[in-house]
């Protein structure tokens, strides 16, 4: 959340698993809607079906406050990184979701100016050529039946 908090021109982030509390919700809204260049890139092939329901159903909500969202399509992608302004990035094992966040002693470098932080950006740059990009496919809304089902699911989101 800081990374979002601080950043000025942009905030990516890729991660297998988004399964977001209110707090982090809050976080991506604010900074896209001040402007920042917000993208998350998630797998556009599940590891896990369930999980990928939930994940997609964070992205009506994000889209609506202008976060941009990718999905990566030549298979599942298990990075976990972010990067932004051109300064700041971290890569690691955590995954943007509750259980990774919270409960389990996950690991990440935090880099600072360093030369890393600038190839990450290319790698981040050459990723989204291999994506293709749902946010207004989930702007414009979903079907009353998926939503049901979304909602259900996002119940039992702490748990997965």
């Amino acid at each position: 959340m800081n990374v979002l908090r601080n950043a000025k021109k942009y905030a990516w982030f890729i991660t297998p698993y988004l399964i977001i509390t209110e707090e982090m919700n809050s976080a991506f809204a604010m900074a896209a809607k001040s402007g920042v260049d917000v993208r998350i890139i998630t797998p556009g092939i599940p590891d896990k079906k369930m999980i990928y329901s939930v994940t997609r159903s964070y992205y009506a909500g994000l889209a609506r406050n202008g976060v941009r969202i990718f999905e990566y399509t030549p298979g599942f992608c298990h990075a976990k990184q972010s990067v932004s302004d051109d300064e700041v990035a971290t890569c690691g094992t955590i995954n943007l979701d509750f259980r990774s966040l919270y409960l389990h002693f996950e690991n990440g470098a935090f880099m600072y100016d360093y030369q890393a932080v600038r190839d990450m950006k290319c790698m981040f740059d050459e990723t989204f050529t291999k994506c293709r990009e749902v946010t207004e496919k989930y702007r414009t809304g979903r079907s009353r039946l998926l939503r049901l089902k979304q909602l259900i699911l996002r119940l039992f989101a702490p748990l997965m």
